[in-house]
């Protein structure tokens, strides 16, 4: 029997990288947010996006964690035109 050294809950190199990216696009997001030039505004994204990532943080399945990540892409690419069309 192989002795090893990681934890039962270590996560996989493909769940590790698919993490990496969803707190990339969380941060994105966020830096993004704070580019909104109106407090309440900024507010209101900010509390929206933290809200549905914690909503999803216990998601396992991949092919609903792919989607999210496509939703959440969308999103940005969405507020970051909207932000370069009101300048």
């Amino acid at each position: 029997m192989a002795v090893t050294r990681l934890p039962a809950a270590a996560l996989s190199l493909k769940q590790f990288l698919q993490r990496q990216r969803v707190l990339g696009i969380y941060r994105n997001m966020l830096r993004t947010v704070r580019q909104v030039p109106d407090p309440g505004d900024q507010k209101y994204l900010r509390d929206w996006a933290r809200d549905e990532f914690k909503r999803n943080k216990d998601a396992t399945d991949p092919d609903a964690v792919r989607m999210m990540i496509t939703q959440a892409n969308n999103h940005l690419e969405d507020l970051r035109r909207s932000l370069s069309l009101a300048r």
